[in-house]
């Protein structure tokens, strides 16, 4: 029997009308920052949206990578769990292992149009088995013999989350496929 070993990603959209405070802090982070390294792009020219500056300022798509340090330590404050997504008896459970930041939109005068995003990436789950539009996982424990217990968890597929990358292997470990996608 074949394993389906994945990893997911959940991708956190977050801008002027999130309300939860952890959102908030991101959004007001990410936009001091944005707003303080735009400037070494924009200075001497007329470009104040992070598409403009995109299109004509060399190296802006810096920018991304040049704010991720204002949030990193709200994503600390996480413990290593995905927020909002939770299984099926509400709890928080799906962990994260590494992230990216993106910026969306963004506009060193307008606060309205800054938009950015943070996909989490989970770590190795297997994936047990589809039930309706649940998903059944457990943690990936290549040591695993088969005969022991595994805690499992149940959860509806909630929006943005994707299944990035699916491996499967068999039984004896033999890797058979592997595709990947974008978050």
């Amino acid at each position: 029997m074949d394993t389906r070993v994945i990893t997911l990603c959940y991708r956190k959209v977050i801008d002027i009308n999130s309300a939860k405070q952890w959102d908030k802090v991101v959004f007001e982070a990410s936009y001091m920052e944005f707003k303080m390294q735009a400037q070494n792009y924009s200075h001497g020219t007329a470009f104040t949206s992070y598409a403009d500056l995109l299109k004509h300022v060399p190296n802006a798509q810096r920018l991304a990578g040049m704010v991720t340090p204002a949030i990193t330590g709200y994503l600390q404050q996480l413990g290593g769990i995905v927020p909002d997504v939770l299984n099926n008896v509400g709890k928080r459970f799906l962990k994260f292992n590494k992230f990216q930041f993106e910026i969306i939109n963004s506009d060193i005068n307008d606060k309205t149009r800054h938009q950015v995003a943070v996909n989490f990436y989970t770590g190795t789950l297997v994936w047990h088995d589809t039930i309706a539009d649940f998903l059944l996982i457990a943690d990936y424990r290549p040591e695993a013999t088969g005969d022991e217990e595994v805690l499992s968890n149940l959860f509806k597929l909630p929006p943005y989350v994707n299944i990035h990358s699916l491996q499967k292997l068999q039984q004896h470990g033999k890797d058979l496929t592997r595709a990947d996608s974008p978050c």
